[in-house]
């Protein structure tokens, strides 16, 4: 029977709350839950070698091989660069999109995207750089495994960079996974040009033309098939060697968190509003030509080094020493711009472009060793200060907004994908542009036009790409919000990844 309103109620026996003692206890069992082992972290980082290493190598070696050894005409090279750029940036949103959608399995919902695409990616990859017996075709084969590779690469890396949220629930566990990854990505990096480098050096030497007329395409050279084949079968491997070790010392927790999506708030309807926002539009067309300017200078300094200067033999020591200082001044620009701002960082981008002009000027190899050097300090902090700058925009964003957190993914996507299609762009025009020089695809020398667009490619066009991309950087104040809600700026900051190719 229930008890009238008036009557007096029976005492009901309450727990006594919970202790001081108690809460630390229970903090710090799962604190401990959440931890995790020096093993976990360094298989977790290993995970994002195998991109690196192939990025790094194709960065620098790629538009090279296709000229000078598949001997594909340079407008054909063109469409080959354009169209893989373009498949790595449609496959962002496509990536995203499928793997939201995706059931968890038995080993988790992220895991099987990347075990899944490693067989393919690493087949895909070795074809990159093998030379088919046909002639005709060759531009349509290398364009459909280059495209084919890139959106691999991506639903590759989508799935990897955010299991770093499904690592642990403690983000202290999880920025420190985060700090292994950078490092052994940046170590990848390295690793990928040199050892690309080392095997390909002898396929490039002056050596190669021996008593040939210097005029005129030479025959493919079987040595430097062999030489390519068998750089794209060792750095392959890391692809499964990687992944394996990714899958054995790592456990993917379940997601219990909600999912960041904004309060019910679209991809596309998002996407409009993040790109009527004036500050995320002054930081986007600033670093679409910022980034467009160091893919262009690390396209064409080794074809540079190779046809305009007599730079042969110091090709794989100059891409070394750009990727070494670049590596080495990052954690230099990290303390620059907590000291000074991200305004006065940004300056250190233009450092290059005397430099460059330098090098164009004058190529003699003392001068390549300091201009590689000074280009490997500013590409470090181009790489840094939009993911440094982004999460201010964010916060501006929200608090005009109020759409809830999760936008952050629509900012981050974005970005990536512009960015990616203005280097395709960029790479693609310029490559056109040797075609209109009269560049021959595999011949000793070249006509002096081709010689000058060179030049023309490493030094004026990413002097005028920075400039216009500083100043339009530079117009109006930079955001400052405060930071009210720092897990989101973490969110942010782990999914981002800094590659130096």
């Amino acid at each position: 029977m229930a008890a009238s309103p008036g009557a007096p109620r029976a005492p009901v026996d309450e727990a006594p709350p919970p202790q001081p003692e108690a809460r630390t206890s229970e903090r710090s069992s799962d604190s401990r839950a959440g931890q995790l082992s020096f093993c976990t972290k360094v298989c977790y980082g290993v995970g994002g070698i195998p991109n690196q290493v192939a990025s790094s190598a194709t960065a620098f070696y790629l538009q090279l091989f296709l000229l000078d050894v598949a001997q594909v005409p340079a407008a054909q090279v063109s469409l080959v660069l354009f169209g893989g750029k373009v498949s790595g940036a449609a496959a962002d949103p496509v990536a995203g999109y499928f793997i939201n959608r995706s059931r968890r399995t038995g080993s988790g919902h992220l895991m099987p995207w990347v075990l899944g695409c490693t067989p393919f990616i690493t087949v895909a990859y070795f074809l990159l750089w093998f030379l088919p017996p046909f002639t005709s075709l060759r531009g349509l084969w290398y364009t459909s495994f280059y495209c084919l590779f890139q959106a691999l690469a991506t639903f590759f890396q989508v799935p990897y960079a955010a299991l770093t949220m499904l690592l642990s629930p403690c983000p202290r566990e999880r920025d420190s996974a985060t700090a292994y990854r950078m490092t052994l990505e940046m170590a990848g990096t390295l690793m990928g040009a040199a050892v690309h480098g080392l095997i390909v050096a002898g396929a490039h030497g002056p050596h190669r033309c021996g008593d040939a007329a210097l005029a005129g395409p030479l025959a493919v050279s079987p040595d430097a098939t062999r030489l390519y084949s068998i750089a794209a079968a060792v750095l392959a491997l890391t692809y499964p060697v990687c992944t394996g070790l990714l899958c054995l010392g790592v456990k993917e927790r379940p997601d219990s968190s909600a999912p960041a999506s904004g309060q019910g708030l679209g991809f596309l309807a998002g996407l409009g509003l993040t790109v009527r926002h004036p500050p995320y539009l002054k930081l986007g067309i600033s670093f679409l030509f910022i980034s467009a300017a160091i893919q262009v200078e690390q396209s064409y300094l080794v074809l540079f080094c190779t046809h305009a200067s007599r730079l042969h033999d110091h090709v794989q020591s100059v891409v070394l020493t750009i990727l070494v200082s670049a590596v080495l001044s990052t954690p230099l620009w990290e303390w620059v711009l907590q000291r000074f701002g991200k305004k006065i960082s940004a300056f250190g981008i233009c450092v290059m472009v005397p430099f460059a002009i330098l090098l164009a000027a004058v190529p003699t190899a003392p001068v390549a060793y300091v201009v590689a050097f000074v280009s490997g300090v500013s590409i470090a902090v181009s790489l840094l200060l939009p993911w440094s700058m982004l999460p201010d925009v964010v916060d501006a964003f929200q608090q005009q907004h109020q759409h809830g957190p999760g936008l952050e993914t629509i900012f981050y996507s974005s970005y990536v994908f512009f960015t990616k299609l203005s280097g395709a762009g960029a790479l693609g025009i310029s490559t056109l542009s040797l075609e209109f020089a009269g560049y021959e695809a595999g011949a000793c020398k070249q006509a002096e036009q081709v010689v000058v667009t060179l030049k023309v490619l490493i030094g004026a066009v990413p002097t005028f790409m920075i400039l216009t991309g500083l100043c339009i950087l530079m117009v109006g104040p930079t955001p400052k919000v405060p930071s009210q809600d720092p897990s989101r700026r973490q969110s942010l900051q782990r999914r981002t990844s800094y590659s130096l190719a």
